[in-house]
């Protein structure tokens, strides 16, 4: 329990960014229209990307013996790719609605 606590004090700022991200994320993301939520999600594909891109660097540069980073790096990976997957799927099945149907 103590080395967990001390785990918490030593990364109290990464805790305190993540957590703040998350609040500001729900607040900006409940905050958009739904007919604007499609063409965002578009556009934060090229942003995720890059979080994803970012994240592999941040785990190449910690150290080894630097369990916290490399979980965060992990799970920053999973979830912008998972991001990003999810908002061209989106992406496809909205420009799917616009293509000119076949005739019978």
């Amino acid at each position: 329990m103590e080395s967990l606590l001390t785990l918490f004090y030593e990364n109290k700022e990464f805790i305190f960014l993540i957590l703040v991200s998350i609040f500001l994320g729900i607040e900006v993301i409940s905050n958009v229209p739904a007919v604007l939520h499609t063409p965002l999600m578009s556009g934060a594909n090229a942003i995720h990307g890059v979080v994803v891109i970012g994240s592999i660097i941040i785990m190449l540069e910690a150290s080894p013996d630097n369990y916290f980073a490399l979980i965060l790096g992990f799970i920053a990976v999973v979830l912008g790719t998972l991001n990003v997957v999810g908002g061209f799927v989106v992406t496809n099945r909205m420009l799917e609605m616009f293509k000119k149907k076949e005739k019978k």
